[in-house]
């Protein structure tokens, strides 16, 4: 299941990231986003979904969302 069909407000624990650009990986390494880690959908939007990692709140588009593999 990625992070796009998860449910808002329930915990997760992120399994991969599932994409090969190496840019990509980095920027979500760096908003603390990788295997292991604890997430949480705060809400959906249209296009995007609020997550919280590690007490920090990000607004990420879909495509991004379902490439988080929880």
């Amino acid at each position: 299941m990625t992070l796009k069909d998860a449910l808002e407000g329930k915990e997760y624990v992120i399994t991969a990231i599932d994409t090969d650009d190496e840019e990509l990986d980095a920027f979500l390494f760096s908003l603390g986003c990788y295997s292991g880690e604890k997430i949480t959908v705060v809400s959906h939007l249209k296009g995007s979904c609020i997550v919280s990692i590690k007490d920090a709140r990000y607004n990420i588009d879909n495509q991004l969302a379902s490439a988080i593999v929880i």
